[in-house]
């Protein structure tokens, strides 16, 4: 636990109030009416249509009960459920929304086995559990988010990954841990450290950090010298140990006892407590340093379940990050078209990891018990601003507020620019970048929300910048010869699926949302934002026409693509949803999408490219 945090059993509960827990519980069962829907799970029966809106009844497993709402069917069948008109009826009596009992009444329909449901129900309980805290808890307005600066953004996002519906459960933290380090709690933490003795600990770092500046710059020379002074008081040698930070919970929950041995015979030691403060990220074990933003984001591996993985880092991952680093950016680093579109990688510069020697000689096959003890250190995205500018994750764009307002077209109104002018910036912004480091250099990323960082001017998006870019990289070209160290980078995908790097992630995972806010909350037709979406493309295609053969393999303009569904995949493979090695291999797919901006491929010919 953090000590600097204690709450009474009464504070532990205080926001579990009637009206609250029904609110939220209103609001996640039209998330899941929404994404279930577009799954294929639910079928909902269209009554009637009136006024533009389907009127929809969808009957549970459990005899008797039927939930009622309307709707309005987007692209990518996206429902747009209107969130006042869902109703549970049983036996035709009006019954409360009820988000356990709505799972608990689908379970057939959803295929969850008898293993899986209680831990499924569990995270659910706590995603409500800090639904509801977040809807309590005083904080921005989306008007006022316009103007805050990183940090005040990244801990006023409510929602987590958008697609799926257990989506930030944090499932290991009580309720002092969660006001302790979950992001909305906005609690600054100090990172204990740690020495691994060098027999089972090694630290990897980019040719031009080395060790002892890597710690220098991280903790300064009065830290490390209270450091080096607690090894050579127990008679042993510093130089024998390497330092890490790690998790306060992952201290006290894990380490001491699953590393007791380790800690009895020495080979790891407890240095102290780091002198800067820092705040829990959305992915949860990522720090930024408040006290020094220009310093480094630290990583932490955390035993913590959250939306389908534990969150720990592999210290035989940690070996080869850097270096992976130095790769990526010696490949993309000098591309004239990424800088042009100011985009820029986060690179991961520094790693420590810890083998735990028991759990390798018992295990052969990967294992979150290999995986507790490891840390990455990041750049910060801070020394990359100009005056005038601010950061924003691209994630806030999908932000609503405790009173139901958006984020997004407050961005606009701020802007002094129309909806389209400033979607056009966003999209160049993010988009093209995609699209050139796919097509010219065979390269894919995890591009959705969370990753993505964005350098705004007068409120809108002008640059990208990607983070988390060693372990969820992909390179799909044969032909690239890679360094022995980086085989791992080398993706076998069939042609078929390479194109669902974007049409999965960037589409139907990001873009659909867009589409869906720009409509309820700020009357923008959907049709105008996939045309510019199509726009960015063909811009993109007319400035690279030695790519036209690859244009044409992978056609982003083609009719349809395949129907990747995640709450599919996390309903199947509760704890590791997908192994990142093989990250087709567990997918699953339900039928077919149209594809939304097909029709613009011939509509568009010929115009005047709609490029920022």
């Amino acid at each position: 636990m953090n000590n600097s945090v204690t709450i009474t059993p009464e504070q532990a509960i205080a926001h579990l109030q009637p009206e609250v827990w029904l609110k939220v519980n209103t609001l996640h069962i039209r998330k899941a009416l929404t994404e279930l829907s577009h799954e294929l799970l639910l079928t909902p029966l269209r009554q009637y249509t009136k006024d533009g809106w389907g009127h929809y009844e969808l009957p549970a497993d459990k005899p008797g009960v039927v939930y009622r709402f309307r709707a309005q069917i987007l692209q990518l069948d996206h429902w747009y459920i209107d969130t006042t008109s869902i109703e549970k009826l049983i036996d035709q009596v009006p019954a409360p929304l009820d988000s356990l009992q709505f799972i608990a009444e689908f379970t057939q329909t959803l295929g969850i086995d008898e293993d899986t449901l209680p831990k499924y129900m569990e995270e659910i309980c706590s995603v409500l559990y800090g639904s509801a805290y977040m809807h309590t808890k005083p904080g921005f307005t989306s008007e006022e988010l316009v103007h805050a600066d990183y940090q005040q953004v990244e801990h006023a996002m409510m929602e987590g990954h958008p697609a799926f519906i257990a989506n930030n459960g944090r499932i290991g933290f009580d309720a002092t841990d969660y006001r302790a380090y979950a992001p909305e709690a906005d609690a600054p933490v100090h990172l204990l450290w740690i020495a691994g003795h060098q027999s089972r600990a090694a630290y990897t770092g980019i040719t031009a950090l080395p060790y002892q500046q890597l710690l220098q710059q991280e903790l300064g020379d009065a830290v490390l010298a209270s450091f080096n002074q607690k090894i050579t008081d127990l008679g042993l040698n510093p130089a024998d140990y390497v330092y890490l930070p790690v998790h306060p919970w992952q201290w006290y929950n894990k380490l001491v006892h699953i590393f007791g041995a380790d800690i009895a015979n020495r080979q790891l030691i407890f240095l102290g407590t780091s002198e800067d403060a820092y705040l829990a990220q959305q992915s949860i074990r990522t720090f930024f340093n408040i006290s020094h933003p220009e310093k480094f984001y630290v990583k932490t591996a955390l035993s913590i379940l959250n939306m389908g993985f534990m969150r720990g880092l592999s210290p035989y991952y940690m070996r080869t990050t850097p270096a992976i680093t130095e790769w990526i950016s010696q490949e993309l680093g000098e591309d004239a078209y990424l800088q042009e579109k100011g985009f820029s990688l986060l690179a991961e510069v520094a790693t420590v990891g810890y083998r735990h020697l028991y759990y390798e000689m018992a295990q052969q096959k990967d294992s979150p018990y290999k995986k507790m003890l490891a840390a990455l250190w990041r750049e910060s995205p801070v020394a990359r601003l100009q005056p005038g500018q601010q950061l924003m994750t691209m994630a806030s764009l999908l932000h609503i507020d405790r009173e139901g307002k958006a984020l997004l077209p407050a961005l606009i109104k701020a802007s002094g620019t129309d909806a389209t002018t400033w979607l056009r910036s966003y999209i160049d912004a993010y988009l093209s970048p995609i699209l050139h480091c796919f097509y010219y250099h065979d390269i894919v990323f995890m591009p959705h929300g969370e990753n993505l960082i964005l350098i705004l001017e007068n409120s809108t998006p002008v640059k990208a910048i990607m983070k988390d870019i060693t372990e969820e990289i992909g390179v799909l070209s044969k032909e690239k010869v890679l360094p022995a160290v980086m085989e791992r980078l080398s993706v076998v995908v069939p042609d078929e699926y390479k194109l669902i790097y974007i049409f999965t992630d960037i589409f139907d995972d990001f873009f659909r949302y867009v589409a869906h806010i720009l409509v309820e909350h700020a009357g923008y037709p959907e049709d105008n934002f996939w045309e510019l979406v199509a726009a960015c493309i063909l811009a993109y295609q007319e400035r690279y026409p030695e790519l036209a053969e690859k244009f044409e393999r992978h056609d982003l303009f083609a009719p349809e693509f395949h129907r990747c569904c995640l709450n599919r995949l996390q309903l199947r493979h509760h704890q590791q949803m997908i192994n990142l090695s093989d990250p087709i291999g567990n997918l699953q797919f339900a039928g077919m999408l149209k594809n939304p901006i097909a029709v613009y491929k011939t509509k568009l010919a010929g115009a005047v490219p709609l490029e920022a």
